[in-house]
């Protein structure tokens, strides 16, 4: 990763940053939902600042991931979904959306998780390889699951252990 990037929880300032990214990172081979509104939430209920980190070049941040719980259960508590992830266009190719997954595995598992489960859409490439470079493995896939701009979609659904949890590359 760029030595000049750095990870780091993030906070109630960087909102409206991080709708930036959603925004301007926006596609359909990334995101079956509608686009966010420009004064969308990022930070609620569901979603607090708490699971978010940004990674940030300068003042600026380039790249979110968020993650939570996988569900309300106690009886999962253990196992931790990845929600969502960007990085600005201009930040690719450097390692910064692998130093974040890494980073939330990470995190998950100072916090007790065993398990990082996420979803992606099976057009979405090169999502699906950032995630086997982190030791996601395809866990089941929903096959014709969405319906985007006229084709169908599969929901591949990805999982990896967080015992065998690597230490972050060094920049």
């Amino acid at each position: 990763m760029a030595s000049d990037v750095v990870i780091r929880p993030a906070r109630a300032a960087d909102e409206r940053e991080i709708l930036e990214l959603f925004r301007s990172t926006w596609s359909r081979v990334s995101e079956p939902g509608p686009r966010r509104p420009a004064d969308a939430a990022v930070f609620d209920e569901r979603h607090p600042v708490e699971s978010y980190l940004v990674a940030q070049r300068g003042q600026r941040v380039v790249g979110y991931i968020a993650h939570g719980p996988a569900s309300p259960l106690a009886t999962n508590r253990h196992v931790r979904h990845i929600q969502g992830l960007a990085v600005l266009a201009s930040a690719r190719g450097g390692g910064v959306a692998q130093a974040l997954v890494e980073a939330a595995c990470a995190a998950a598992r100072a916090g007790g998780a065993r398990r990082m489960n996420l979803r992606v859409l099976g057009h979405n490439e090169p999502a699906r390889r950032l995630y086997r470079r982190c030791g996601f493995a395809v866990a089941g896939v929903l096959p014709e699951e969405f319906l985007l701009d006229g084709v169908y979609v599969d929901d591949v659904w990805m999982s990896r252990s967080l015992s065998d949890l690597r230490e972050p590359a060094q920049p």
